[in-house]
């Protein structure tokens, strides 16, 4: 492993302990108290699950001409949650942005694998994932992020909707045990959901 590499990989360390660290003492106090579920969870969850896709659909395209960039498959994924959002009665706008994040999201973790992969080739995936497979879970995950903006519709347009948020993603990266990759990652995936000046009416 090269020395850049290896200083990354400890700076990473050293950001994942630093965020961990300040969550569990700005958002919980204390550390032994009983918490309750953070209320937006949900969405969290459905999000960081979707992002964590983001590993087995670098490991398919490792090795092969399949760039990370797939503007097709793309358009594909937000014309359809456009026309799910209308019919739900959300603003398409606002879903087509959100689902940008996710997109993004997902390509921040597979170029950072990559990185790491052509620095590392012994940390490189050896077996080849099959991304039709991949791509159904993901399909699923977008559907369940779509019915959590439903149903949180009015803690997501509430004044605490940013503070609930930060107590959903600082347990979901606990529970999930997340990387300071895959953080940053949800981090980005959130962008769209943190502000409620983001949403409209459709």
């Amino acid at each position: 492993m090269s020395s850049d590499l290896s200083a990354r990989l400890l700076r990473r360390t050293a950001v994942a302990t630093a965020v961990v660290g300040f969550l569990a003492t700005a958002v919980w106090p204390s550390a032994t108290a009983e918490k309750p579920v953070p209320r937006l969870q949900p969405i969290v969850e459905a999000v960081s699950l979707r992002l964590a896709t983001a590993d087995v659909v670098a490991s398919a395209k490792w090795g092969t001409p399949s760039p990370i960039d797939d503007p097709a498959r793309e358009i594909e994924v937000l014309d359809a949650m456009s026309r799910t959002a209308l019919s739900a009665g959300l603003s398409a706008e606002w879903v087509q942005q959100i689902f940008r994040d996710q997109i993004e999201a997902n390509k921040v973790v597979q170029r950072s694998l990559f990185a790491m992969w052509n620095e590392a080739p012994d940390l490189a995936p050896t077996v080849r994932p099959d991304l039709s497979q991949v791509r159904p879970i993901i399909d699923e995950q977008d559907a369940a992020i779509l019915t959590q903006l439903c149903d949180k519709k009015m803690l997501l347009t509430s004044p605490d909707c940013v503070s609930d948020l930060a107590d959903a993603i600082a347990a979901v990266s606990v529970d999930q045990q997340l990387d300071a990759l895959h953080q940053v990652a949800l981090a980005r995936a959130m962008m769209s959901i943190w502000s409620p000046a983001n949403w409209r009416e459709a």
